[in-house]
């Protein structure tokens, strides 16, 4: 394992192109036909992807949010083309993707790999784990014979595996397990970016947060960029040094977890941060949350202007500002890397809706006191004293969190 991991590491030191972006998406779209008839004629056009730029910085974790429909694994698929983009470039490593030939294309995907939304359907249930594993190896031309099977007990130790696994079948394992192969056989190659397309999103709870374990471990031993696609805003918190925000094909909010989520610029963003739930039943009650009326509006026809403005709580409180209805907003600076593209951001920035209200400067303690719990540990009877009674008294009225 420490030999596959310093391969890996010396890898990825040897870059032709050392720059700050590993990867730079400029004005991406992605667009499918619709198409009917005997003659399959095109009657329509469903915009997945309309416009989109941002970059992944090398070494960071990109988180990437959004409602489901809303272009978020069309990019990830797009941006190693695994889905062919209609207009725009992606960039990787300075070298444009978009114009590659199919040998320069194959070569090029040994840095780039993906893991799949659904560990059951992304792995062929006629292989074997070994199989499935050194199916890269060998489509790279890596290693052969007993060098090829080292490589492949390594990694399946590498992601937390019994080597003795290598002849099983996927269906005699559990989803985070499956899903630990797919770590694996994305491993293979010594990419230098994965796209990890809801890796958690199939599994329990219990399991996400191994998987989310096995990512940031796997990022900082090999060094590891990720573009990670989720619906979880507190997963991606966890695990991301910027998170965007997608809405019908676009980025509306770019920036690092802790200025986003602390002041999100969209109100797109505070809707979606206000469903989320807070662990603290005063701070829940104080909380202005938004409840967005009517469905998503068709990639087909989007709306004019900006996109969100059909469902917009700040543009029905601001009195239908008619450029909200005419004008596309850019992604503009609001403070250091936090960006929105908003007509209004500064208003959304004055209001407290999404925010948790949570007073995390208290210092008072709920719970049993420490003296009792020391008590408990040794077989004591338990006595609390006045004092303590009296300083744990208050905090039901307070509702600070501690």
């Amino acid at each position: 394992m420490d030999q596959l991991t310093a391969t890996i590491g010396a890898s990825a030191a040897l870059r032709p192109h050392e720059a700050a972006n590993l990867v730079e998406v400029d004005d991406l779209k992605v667009h499918f036909p619709i198409r009917s008839g005997i003659f399959k004629t095109v009657q329509g056009t469903v915009k997945a992807v309309d416009g989109v730029t941002f970059d992944v910085r090398r070494g960071e974790t990109l988180g990437l949010v959004g409602e489901s429909g809303c272009g978020k694994s069309t990019i990830g698929r797009a941006m190693i083309r695994l889905r062919e983009p209609t207009s725009g470039t992606v960039r990787f490593d300075g070298v444009d993707l978009t114009t590659l030939k199919t040998g320069a294309l194959r070569k090029m995907r040994r840095r780039m790999q993906i893991i799949f939304q659904d560990p059951y359907g992304s792995l062929d249930p006629r292989m074997t784990v070994g199989s499935i594993v050194s199916e890269p190896i060998e489509t790279h031309h890596l290693a052969s014979g007993a060098a090829k099977k080292e490589r492949v007990a390594e990694l399946l130790g590498l992601v937390g595996l019994d080597p003795k696994y290598v002849s099983r079948y996927p269906h005699e394992f559990s989803g985070g397990q499956r899903q630990r192969i797919g770590v694996a056989r994305a491993l293979a190659v010594e990419p230098e970016f994965i796209v990890c397309d809801e890796p958690i999103s199939a599994l329990d709870v219990s399991i996400q947060a191994q998987v989310l374990n096995l990512l940031t471990d796997l990022r900082s031993r090999l060094g590891l960029t990720y573009l990670f696609v989720a619906h979880d805003l507190s997963v991606v918190k966890h695990i991301s040094d910027r998170v965007a925000v997608m809405y019908l094909g676009k980025v509306v909010e770019i920036g690092p977890p802790d200025q986003l989520y602390a002041a999100p610029g969209h109100p797109y963003s505070r809707a979606l941060l206000s469903a989320v739930p807070v662990p603290d039943p005063v701070s829940e009650r104080k909380r202005k949350r938004v409840i967005l009326k009517g469905d998503v509006p068709s990639p087909v026809n989007p709306p004019p202007g900006c996109r969100f403005h059909t469902r917009c709580w700040l543009y029905e409180r601001l009195g239908k500002p008619e450029n909200c209805r005419t004008i596309d907003p850019p992604l503009e600076v609001l403070s250091g890397e936090h960006r929105a593209a908003c007509h209004y951001a500064a208003e959304a920035l004055k209001t407290d809706v999404g925010i948790a209200h949570l007073d995390l400067s208290s210092s008072i303690r709920r719970g049993t006191p420490d003296s009792a719990l020391a008590l408990l540990k040794a077989g004591k009877a338990v006595e609390v004293t006045e004092a303590e009674k009296a300083a744990a008294a208050p905090a039901a009225d307070t509702g600070a969190a501690g």
